[in-house]
């Protein structure tokens, strides 16, 4: 798929936002809300990768993985294939993770990660091959107060300001958030804001209300400033992200990531989007 705050963008959201989901780990008896999910990435209007994503939830724990490409015109950019798992609780309707892989294989790198967390910190990470020289250092302090990409783009979905308000239970408040991301190779922080209420309707699953977000990035530490990718997303470009409610859970995941540009927009969209109950 892409190097690494790509992950963020593309899944999870990301998340979603935002990235592929090809299985989910753990028990699925346990399971109480499946969610499975499809994006279609284009880039000018041309289709240039897929995302693939499977979110399982129990009253306590979820479990989410992610596999995806992007390539074609994007190869300036991006190009490559990677794939990523999460693992954690549920506090208060917030996911909070207690492992995170990921495996890259992109043209300019090819590497796995494996992190365990406790709390938002970081216990062991293990990165094979080790990172280049060329990164910027991430600090001990860069390791805490954390959440990796995946988790970072379920939102907790709070009550909505007022009955009847537009786009239903969703709340304007739900954007009004910081996600402190790290993917064991790079910190950064992704901060979201209220923008508008939407509609939206998966070829497959969900129609109905989104909240659309304004996506600003940060790099802060692990990146490299010489990323095409990096730059692109760095330039001040304006980004949002919609999120739909998960059925039969109190979360929100990624539906539509955007990245509008003067010369080509970037947009990941999600063509199916449906939850379902219990697992048997």
């Amino acid at each position: 798929m892409m190097s690494h705050p790509r992950s963020a963008f593309a899944a999870a959201l990301a998340a979603n936002a935002v990235l592929v989901v090809a299985t989910a780990g753990g028990d699925r008896a346990l399971a109480q809300t499946r969610l499975e999910a499809s994006y279609t990435i284009t880039f000018a209007r041309i289709p240039v990768g897929n995302i693939v994503t499977v979110l399982e939830l129990g009253a306590s724990e979820y479990t989410v993985s992610a596999t995806g490409h992007a390539g074609g015109v994007m190869r300036s950019l991006v190009s490559g294939e990677a794939a990523f798992a999460a693992r954690g609780t549920i506090k208060d309707g917030r996911a909070v993770p207690a492992s995170f892989t990921s495996r890259i294989a992109a043209a300019d790198e090819n590497v796995d990660v494996t992190m365990v967390l406790n709390d938002g910190a970081v216990e062991k990470l293990t990165i094979v091959p080790p990172p280049a020289a060329d990164r910027v250092p991430v600090t001990e302090a860069d390791r805490r107060g954390i959440v990796d990409p995946l988790s970072a783009f379920l939102l907790p979905r709070p009550p909505a300001p007022a009955t009847g308000a537009a786009g239903g239970d969703l709340s304007p408040d739900a954007c009004q958030r910081t996600l402190p991301i790290f993917d064991g190779l790079q910190r950064y922080d992704v901060k979201l804001a209220y923008k508008r209420m939407d509609k939206v309707a998966a070829d497959k699953g969900y129609a109905g209300p989104v909240v659309v977000c304004s996506v600003g990035y940060q790099p802060i530490a692990g990146y490299r400033p010489s990323t095409p990718l990096i730059k692109y997303i760095s330039e001040g470009r304006e980004m949002e992200i919609a999120f739909a409610p998960i059925a039969g859970a109190r979360m929100l995941a990624p539906f539509q990531v955007s990245v509008m540009s003067m010369l080509a927009n970037l947009v990941i969209k999600a063509d199916r989007f449906e939850a379902t109950g219990a697992v048997q």
